[in-house]
């Protein structure tokens, strides 16, 4: 058991705190955000630290941290962050649901998997990686350090996802493909073949129908 402080106190962050508190062993104690968002000095009954000095406040040797922030700039701003408490000498946790399907393939520091991810044999993922509920990693596949996957996601076998890439929810890999580095792949994109770095691919929205729904047969 560890005790951990959260980054943020936010919307993530308060989900964060959540699960932690309800299915792990870890002990949440406080939060902390960068001093120029200190706006309330406590958050769920916890003390909100300023990150400038937490390592006066909450020494490495004693405290670990947890980073879920969100994909915001492609992954860059949770990566920035992950990089900066690393060079302070803090190790991050990491939560895998209980109601995650998951063999004990090697997970990195500062995940965060939520329930109902299918995590198959031979798959390896990295550090500081979010999983929100819901997806399909496939057999033999790597997950790259710092990807978001939203929910839903289908990622087949022998998948290479590059590293800070973010896949939209309902989107799916097939089987043998590597996607770029710093990737986007929007909602229900499907993507069949390698992508290049830096690559977005943004399906069209549906159409809105000329019919308005109270003209619709059978409704």
């Amino acid at each position: 058991m560890a005790k951990v402080i959260i980054f943020g106190v936010g919307q993530i962050a308060e989900i964060a705190h959540f699960y932690l508190s309800k299915d792990s062993e870890h002990e949440v104690v406080a939060f902390t955000v960068d001093k120029e968002y200190l706006n309330d000095k406590h958050f769920h009954d916890l003390p909100v630290s300023v990150y400038e000095n937490l390592v006066e406040n909450y020494p490495p040797h004693e405290y670990k941290l947890f980073i879920p922030i969100s994909y915001k700039k492609v992954n860059k701003l949770r990566a920035e962050k992950f990089m900066d408490a690393k060079s302070k000498g803090y190790e991050c946790v990491s939560y895998i649901s209980s109601k995650a399907t998951y063999y004990g393939t090697p997970v990195g520091e500062n995940c965060f998997i939520f329930e109902n991810n299918v995590i198959q044999p031979f798959t390896k993922i990295g550090d500081n990686c979010i999983l929100w509920s819901g997806n399909h990693i496939g057999h033999h596949t790597t997950i790259e350090d710092h990807c978001f996957l939203a929910s839903h996601v289908v990622v087949s076998g022998n998948v290479i996802i590059g590293a800070s890439s973010f896949l939209g929810v309902n989107s799916t890999i097939a089987d043998n493909v590597k996607v770029g580095k710093s990737n986007v792949i929007g909602a229900n994109a499907v993507i069949f073949k390698d992508t290049e770095d830096l690559s977005v691919y943004s399906p069209s929205e549906t159409e809105k129908s000329r019919v308005p729904s109270n003209r619709l047969r059978g409704f």
